[in-house]
């Protein structure tokens, strides 16, 4: 387990601001009790920081013919629907809701080359708000396979999250489990698979980025 590269400089705000604060409290006339519940809490929202960023370690086996869940969390929606932005056919959408207690790093769910990527600015609703997937802020990223087969993964912003970070570039290759990107605090990603793929995931299922298996093409 580590932290991961997006929280250092938060990490270290937090920490500079925790040894700020935590003295001035002091300085406020209240009973002792109170002073160490107010502590307490700085303490603990300072641990949260750091666990919200924390990046496991996680091994597999690649497999070509498995589509990997690219994030923790829990599935929210299995259905087929009309994808606007790059296919602009009918294709099977598997949603994953990530509470801000989840790890938020993305991860690769196939290997092969990054034909689109496009960032869009947008709203902040809810993550598990249906119009989430098209009025939110949020990355696509398509890519496509040794056979051909191309997968969208989208980040979607929540009602918390507030900046979402692609490492995907076009034209770049990609390996399965490769990190892809990372959103901070609260969020869903979208994967969007072809007709027929056999999904292997069901609705409130508890799902683990880079270990969960979220289809087989």
């Amino acid at each position: 387990m580590r932290i991961h590269k997006e929280g250092f400089w938060i990490i270290l705000i937090s920490f500079i601001a925790l040894g700020i604060i935590s003295p001035l409290t002091g300085l406020i006339p209240m009973p002792l009790y109170l002073h160490y519940i107010i502590w307490g809490l700085l303490v603990l929202m300072f641990l949260w920081i750091v666990k919200f960023f924390r990046y496991p370690n996680r091994f597999f086996a690649p497999n070509e013919s498995i589509v990997l869940c690219p994030a923790d969390g829990k599935i929210v929606a299995i259905e087929e629907v009309f994808e606007p932005e790059h296919f602009k056919d009918t294709r099977i959408q598997v949603s994953v809701f990530m509470s801000p207690n989840n790890v938020h790093v993305n991860w690769s769910p196939i290997s092969g080359v990054v034909r689109f990527m496009k960032y869009h600015p947008g709203k902040y609703l809810v993550a598990w708000h249906p119009k989430s997937s098209t009025d939110n802020e949020r990355t696509s990223v398509v890519i496509e396979n040794h056979t051909g087969v191309q997968i969208l993964v989208r980040q979607i912003a929540g009602a918390m999250a507030r900046r979402i970070v692609c490492y995907a570039r076009e034209g770049n290759n990609i390996r399965q489990g490769d990190e892809i990107g990372f959103i901070k605090f609260g969020s869903r990603v979208d994967v969007f698979l072809p007709v027929g793929s056999d999904i292997q995931v069901t609705i409130g299922q508890k799902v683990s980025g880079k270990q969960t298996i979220l289809a087989v093409l």
